[in-house]
């Protein structure tokens, strides 16, 4: 089978490494350059702590159980920069901790290790950490990726699988026949195949729209601060209780909550926002501050450490927090694998696996029903392409 893949970012990356693996003859199409966009642009999270019991925390054990299996072994897999270093939420208020409490107990319920922490505990495992919270719980679980280098592995192992990758080749439209989807139009020509993949991320929308098949997939717009490097302070993912929520919110205001943790070079990353802006890349200083001033809550040891940059993203945000993984009702051989926000990091190489499954007409070892391209949410919302410009 020719299966064409649209967009090179980490969630098609992870697709072609997949399928190619299977014995497709697999093109990748990418409008610019390898994981330059929104995976560039992550935090690396492989998370199973910000997620309650239903179908995306079963994608995400899925995956947390794949990721060290597809690195093993894997040409260059140093770059992915794997850390299974846990994480640790904590809450600073008497709601916050009843809050925290009770989701870390409907998540063991679910099979996630969550284990509650005493004041000792926590400080010993973070003794930059302030004393004043309420609660803490241990995800160790929990693990982080550098997201370009982990996008640039699943590549490679798709390229040596025999795979083909097209850069700056922009799709324009569609090609079909009989109800089926039999080609796309790009700007370095016509490409065919059997089977073609949207993994566009925030753009998905778009390019759902121009192939006839619109899906309401739009932006998110996320912040990281990033601190020069340092001797180490953090040595788990940190957040706040209130993390959660803002994942969960579909709120389009700006929502900020506590994220800290460090990367192999000794640089802190400093989060998050989620805030709906279509595409308006402008970065915000008072969506900065806003970060700065939560993060210096958990460690007030880091104020007058240097901010070396900031960068932000778009997140592929679909109305009820769910990603799109499956075929398309309405265009028969059109594939979706997105919609994903913040998540598409840790979820992708689960993800691929699903749509392998599902191609190839077998039953995933997870249930992909809540993830279909034909339910409300993505066929049925206000806006099938998403705001702003449609780059």
């Amino acid at each position: 089978m020719r299966v064409v893949v649209l967009g090179a970012g980490i969630i098609g990356a992870a697709c072609a490494r997949e399928l190619a693996l299977a014995g497709h003859a697999v093109t990748v199409l990418e409008r610019g350059g390898p994981a330059a966009a929104t995976t560039a642009h992550g935090e690396g999270n492989v998370l199973v702590s910000d997620k309650g019991p239903g179908p995306e925390l079963e994608l995400a054990k899925l995956s947390r159980r794949l990721w060290p299996e597809v690195l093993d072994g894997a040409a260059g897999a140093a770059a992915a920069e794997w850390d299974p270093k846990g994480g640790i939420v904590v809450a600073t208020t008497g709601d916050g901790a009843r809050e925290l409490e009770r989701f870390a107990a409907s998540q063991r319920a679910a099979g996630i290790d969550a284990r509650p922490m005493d004041a000792a505990e926590l400080a010993a495992a973070e003794p930059h950490l302030t004393r004043d919270t309420t609660a803490a719980v241990a995800y160790p679980g929990d693990a982080q990726v550098q997201p370009a280098g982990a996008a640039g592995v699943l590549l490679a192992a798709a390229l040596r699988a025999g795979a083909e990758l097209r850069t700056g080749c922009e799709v324009l439209g569609a090609d079909t026949a009989g109800g089926r989807i039999t080609g796309v139009r790009t700007t370095l020509g016509r490409v065919g195949g059997d089977a073609f993949v949207n993994a566009a991320g925030p753009w998905s929308g778009a390019l759902a729209a121009r192939l006839g098949a619109p899906v309401d997939v739009r932006p998110r717009r996320g912040e990281v601060l990033v601190t020069a490097p340092m001797p180490p302070t953090v040595f788990h993912k940190v957040y706040d209780a209130d993390y959660v929520g803002a994942v969960g919110s579909g709120a389009g205001d700006l929502q900020t909550s506590a994220v800290v943790e460090s990367t192999r070079a000794g640089t802190l990353l400093l989060g998050s926002s989620r805030r709906r802006v279509g595409f308006d890349d402008r970065l915000r200083p008072e969506v900065l501050a806003a970060v700065a001033a939560k993060a210096l809550r958990l460690f007030p040891g880091l104020a007058g450490v240097p901010v070396m940059r900031a960068y932000g993203g778009f997140r592929p945000y679909v109305p009820d927090h769910l990603p799109v993984i499956g075929e398309d009702p309405r265009l028969a051989g059109l594939w979706h694998a997105s919609g994903h926000e913040g998540a598409g990091i840790g979820l992708s190489v689960g993800t691929a696996r699903v749509l392998s499954d599902l191609l190839h007409g077998r039953d995933p070892e997870i249930d992909a029903a809540p993830f279909r391209a034909g339910r409300p949410a993505v066929l049925g919302g206000p806006a099938s392409v998403p705001e702003g410009e449609n780059r």
